[in-house]
């Protein structure tokens, strides 16, 4: 998700081959880190579109997106596939304690203003657990694109102040795993090169994934 953004717009970036190959690069990151089951239970919060929603979709989740704009929550009702969509914000999330499997929001967190309320409802509504998709301050894509199109307004966020925020989620967090992804962000031959021979064990990609395990 974006701030106010084109729904249309914002959709068309990832049908490029730079957007294609990231956006398929990250949710491939985050369904590694998850490793769910066909047929369990996803929250997607901050869904847009419902880009990330339908790739989750795609790989067997039963999934429910939500956003706080009617004009994402429109168009994304209006896409193919099995997908119940809402109008809702993250900070107060119209569902009970322990509604879904999983929960994740996908680079939504970057702009909202109160991350740790946001990730406490998330943390409250899961079963199992939490995946997020932040973006990466230590990173190229930070130096190239801060401030700029999209990612205008967005926050960007490390591992260490990430922390932070789960260090205060209760039920305490019993495990997590956390890999980074778009070392650069070009998306050309070298780029996917140097993606596929890091494997995600790079600090510095501009994409940090973050699992959460419940139980």
């Amino acid at each position: 998700m974006t701030a106010k953004t084109d729904p249309a717009i914002y959709e068309a970036w990832y049908h490029t081959a730079r957007g294609a190959w990231i956006g398929r690069t990250e949710s491939q990151l985050l369904l590694q880190l998850m490793q769910p089951v066909s047929g369990q239970t996803l929250l997607d919060v901050g869904c847009g579109t419902g880009y990330f929603s339908r790739r989750f979709a795609n790989a067997g989740l039963d999934v429910t997106g939500i956003d706080p704009d009617p004009a994402m929550i429109g168009y994304a009702c209006n896409q193919a596939g099995p997908i119940t969509y809402l109008e809702g914000m993250a900070e107060q999330l119209p569902f009970t304690d322990n509604s879904f499997e999983y929960t994740t929001a996908v680079t939504s967190l970057c702009f909202i203003s109160d991350p740790q309320q946001a990730l406490a409802e998330m943390w409250r509504v899961s079963r199992q657990g939490v995946v997020l998709g932040l973006l990466n301050r230590h990173s190229i894509l930070y130096r190239k694109k801060r401030n700029s199109g999209s990612y205008h307004g967005a926050r960007w966020d490390t591992w260490s102040t990430a922390k932070v925020w789960i260090d205060q989620l209760r039920p305490k967090v019993s495990s997590h795993r956390h890999k980074t992804a778009i070392l650069l962000p070009k998306a050309g031959k070298i780029a996917r090169l140097v993606e596929v021979s890091i494997n995600n064990t790079s600090p510095w990609g501009g994409f940090l994934a973050i699992y959460l395990l419940k139980h």
